[in-house]
C-alpha cells in the first residue's frame, strides 16, 4: 500500500512539474487580462530575474522558476481637462 501511495505521488509530481515552466511574456499577458477584468488601471508589470530586488509585490514565477513577474501601482495621469493651459 505505501509502493502504491509513493507512485501515486511521483506521477503527480511528474505531471506538474511541465505546468510549471511557462514563458514570461505568457504568463505576464495572463495576469495582466486578470488584472484587467477586475478593474485596475494603474499598475506595472515587470519581469525580473529571480535574485533581483524590487518595491513591488511577486505575482508570479516563470521559465522554471529562474524569473518573476512583479506587480507595482502607478499614479494615476491627471485627467486632460484638469491639466492647466499653458
Amino acid at each position: 500500500m505505501k509502493t502504491l501511495a509513493i507512485i501515486g505521488a511521483l506521477l503527480f509530481a511528474a505531471a506538474s512539474a511541465p505546468a510549471q515552466i511557462k514563458p514570461c511574456e505568457e504568463l505576464k499577458t495572463e495576469i495582466a487580462g486578470k488584472l484587467d477584468a477586475k478593474g485596475v488601471k494603474t499598475y506595472t508589470l515587470e519581469i525580473l530575474a529571480k535574485d533581483k530586488d524590487s518595491d513591488g509585490k511577486v505575482v508570479g514565477t516563470c521559465e522554471g522558476g529562474a524569473k518573476k513577474i512583479v506587480y507595482s501601482k502607478t499614479a494615476a495621469a491627471a485627467p486632460e481637462a484638469d491639466k492647466p493651459k499653458s
